[in-house]
């Protein structure tokens, strides 16, 4: 019998929450993971209130234990962002498959959700672009402030570049007006520009 879509969402949640990274938001204290996955999934459904139970699935798990797979297992080269980015994307792809085949869910579901993790079809697909859009959105609101002090403003600019590049126009103006520090935002305008 098929699982309801709030159970498996909360699946995935009880999954996420276990990542051991705590991180403070807004002045709570999340499992790193756990928040990234409620945020995707906040800005899946501000961006597409309409979004198909795949989308929303695919926003739920999109990053499904992602501390598991350390960014320092691939070398610190823009090479080696790109293959984590793409063993990441098999890795949440196979753990929520799994899971979606234990809750239920019919092959042609679990391998829309897969699909979507896996960022096929982007950008010509639009609920791709959602979930990208979504991702992006989430690293600029939850995680870019942890770098700032780790990157010089030319590699900064270069990663914000890549980002906003892969953004849709509707989601890269809520970019340049996000509620963030006044360092981080001059610096989102900048690569913006270029």
């Amino acid at each position: 019998m098929k699982s309801d879509l709030d159970s498996v969402l909360r699946r995935f949640d009880d999954l996420n929450r276990q990542d051991p990274r705590p991180v403070a938001h807004e002045g709570r204290t999340y499992a790193r993971e756990y928040l990234h996955a409620i945020k995707v999934h906040e800005w899946v459904l501000r961006l597409n209130p309409t979004a198909s139970p795949a989308l929303r699935l695919a926003s739920r798990c999109n990053a499904l234990c992602r501390w598991e797979i350390p960014r320092d297992a691939y070398p610190k080269t823009t090479a080696g962002y790109h293959a984590w980015r793409k063993a990441l994307q098999v890795f949440h792809a196979e753990k929520a498959s799994a899971i979606l085949a234990e809750e239920g869910f019919d092959p042609a579901e679990i391998a829309r959700v897969s699909a979507l993790i896996r960022m096929e079809g982007f950008p010509g697909d639009p609920e791709t672009q959602v979930l990208e859009d979504a991702d992006c959105l989430t690293f600029l609101e939850t995680k870019f402030h942890e770098y700032l002090g780790d990157w010089d403003e030319p590699k900064t600019i270069r990663i914000l570049k890549g980002t906003i590049r892969k953004m849709s126009p509707a989601a890269r103006a809520i970019a340049l007006e996000l509620p963030l520090d006044p360092a981080a935002r001059t610096l989102i305008r900048k690569a913006a520009a270029c």
